[in-house]
């Protein structure tokens, strides 16, 4: 198995012992991101909006740093700790896709890494 390790700086760092993704037999397997601005370290958003453009930022971040878009995505998954945002968050979810979206779940969590709203993770074809 041929596996690689893609960082970006344009996303935030790591915040405990993995990577922002990885590179494995024809897939791009993306940690769940936050709204960490990678500009400042801090989480900046004020509204559930604010946090789910921001998670998109990051993610695109590290897609791009692949070579892909999300176009190239298969498969994600919506962490939430609370399911009264899924449909703002939703709202902001289908704006970054242009016309197949990939598979989906979204889970209701007790809570997330410094208390935020949601934490996307994806997988890609690369």
């Amino acid at each position: 198995m041929n596996k690689q390790i893609i960082n970006t700086t344009a996303a935030p760092a790591p915040i405990g012992p993995y990577n922002q993704s990885v590179k494995a037999n024809g897939f791009l397997f993306v940690s769940g991101q936050i709204a960490i601005d990678p500009n400042t370290g801090n989480i900046d958003a004020q509204s559930i909006e604010e946090e789910t453009h921001q998670v998109m930022k990051n993610l695109s971040a590290i897609l791009n740093e692949a070579g892909i878009g999300f176009s190239a995505v298969v498969k994600t998954t919506i962490f939430l700790t609370d399911m009264a945002h899924f449909a703002t968050v939703n709202d902001v979810y289908a704006h970054y896709f242009e016309g197949e979206h990939p598979a989906r779940e979204t889970v209701a969590v007790k809570g997330l890494p410094k208390n935020v709203n949601v934490e996307i993770s994806m997988i890609a074809l690369v």
